[in-house]
């Protein structure tokens, strides 16, 4: 949707259409009314940190009915009205109020591996959405502001801010949990782990660098690839450990006997 265009519908008590003279001179005027600092904090800004809370909170796959229109038209009218950098300023401020809350719940889960891992993912992905109804609300801003004169994009500086308030703060208790959860087999759910692990990809690819193996198993291209040059290098590692299993010896037991691991299981 482009540009926002001032409806001059005006439904009369037999339903029809007023496009009269004094109509259009009504809508007109309010369109050209100077939006003051009052207007802006008691009306515009309200409606759309409402939104933005709504949109945040959301459990991801579900649905909210947010009038996206209507959304559309105070930011229109914000950046029309010159408001473009106190919109933009504002929400920073208030996902970073947000983001506070989120160290806050996922510092209560330290300590404990599983809760931590599911807890970061939920948050995240949760984000990740809310990314995807925040950005379309204020794109007229985007285009007029932050494109034009920032120079740069409103998606990637919201996600930015994500990676510094809240990624960057626990990346490395994350990726030292990670690792160890993935040694054990479904301690947590391979669909989590692959969620975290490509958002957080996604969100800066340098996050790779910090465990190179942990990402490869759920990512491709990490990893440099095959030197050929190696190649007899990567048989004789290959040949070792080969070599290695084949010389562990087990201990023997009768064949009236049961089974080394059968002493351990009880029936009752």
């Amino acid at each position: 949707m482009d540009e926002p265009m001032e409806s001059s519908f005006d439904p009369g008590i037999d339903g029809t259409q007023n496009q009269g003279p004094q109509q259009l001179t009504t809508n007109n005027t309010e369109f050209m009314m100077t939006l003051t600092e009052e207007d802006y904090e008691m009306q515009y800004w309200p409606k759309l940190k409402t939104a933005i809370d709504q949109l945040l909170n959301i459990i991801p796959g579900a649905y909210i009915p947010i009038s996206y229109e209507q959304m559309y038209s105070c930011v229109y009218k914000c950046v029309c009205k010159q408001f473009s950098e106190r919109l933009y300023n504002d929400l920073l401020t208030h996902l970073s109020l947000h983001m506070e809350k989120l160290n806050k719940e996922l510092k209560s889960h330290e300590g404990q591996t599983i809760p931590y891992i599911e807890s970061f993912s939920f948050l995240m992905h949760q984000y990740l959405q809310a990314l995807s109804g925040i950005v379309p609300i204020f794109n007229y801003m985007n285009r007029f502001y932050v494109e034009n004169k920032l120079k740069t994009d409103l998606n990637e500086e919201l996600r930015k801010l994500f990676c510094t308030k809240v990624v960057d703060i626990h990346i490395t208790n994350l990726i030292k949990l990670l690792d160890e959860a993935s040694s054990v087999p479904f301690a947590i759910s391979p669909p989590t782990m692959a969620s975290v692990m490509k958002n957080l990809y996604a969100l800066n690819e340098e996050y790779s660098k910090l465990n190179p193996n942990l990402f490869s198993r759920y990512l491709p291209n990490i990893l440099p690839p095959t030197d050929p040059a190696l190649l007899e290098q990567y048989a004789q590692e290959a040949r070792r450990v080969q070599e290695h299993i084949n010389s562990m010896e087990f201990k023997s037991h009768n064949t009236n006997k049961k089974r080394v691991y059968e002493d351990d299981i009880s029936v009752n």
